[in-house]
């Protein structure tokens, strides 16, 4: 069972790793292709957050966010790969703030076929984040292993 869970791990965090591994290569200067598709969406998203919540979103360069997005996929998976609950947080920080930024669902008639596409997305990373919550219920709920005390000897005099 062991075996299966590991193979199980490392085709879940493939998904992030090879994701993470292509916006690193194409990063660039600028944030690279990653960055000039997130830009828009963010300024759709922060607009949405302050005409609902009336909170500001601070601005920032739209980089950082990739850089810290890429840091995330990639240790994240590494470390879920090895079962560590450390990566799935993460993974799950990661899935949280980009999801509702990148697919934008809410922000299309229902009628057209951005919103067909982008709500499909955005459920698919909603079953990743099930995904992950299960992980960390499993690894919570396992007792933890302990090791066998020897009985102490008894002395023959």
């Amino acid at each position: 069972m062991g075996f299966v869970s590991f193979v199980g791990r490392v085709l879940f965090a493939s998904v992030f790793l090879l994701s993470a591994w292509q916006e690193f290569n194409g990063f660039g200067d600028d944030g690279g292709p990653a960055a000039k598709a997130l830009k828009p969406k963010f300024n759709v998203f922060s607009k949405t957050v302050s005409v609902h919540t009336g909170v500001q979103v601070p601005e920032f360069d739209i980089k950082y966010l990739v850089a810290a997005s890429v840091a995330f996929k990639g240790v994240g998976g590494i470390l879920f790969t090895f079962g560590s609950s450390i990566g799935a947080y993460l993974l799950i920080l990661q899935l949280l703030i980009v999801t509702p930024i990148l697919f934008d669902f809410y922000n299309y008639d229902t009628e057209k076929k951005k919103y067909d596409i982008l709500f499909i997305k955005f459920t698919q990373n909603l079953a990743l984040l099930g995904a992950l919550f299960f992980f960390i219920g499993m690894k919570n709920s396992m007792p933890k292993r302990q090791h066998k005390k020897k009985a102490p000897k008894t002395k023959t005099y």
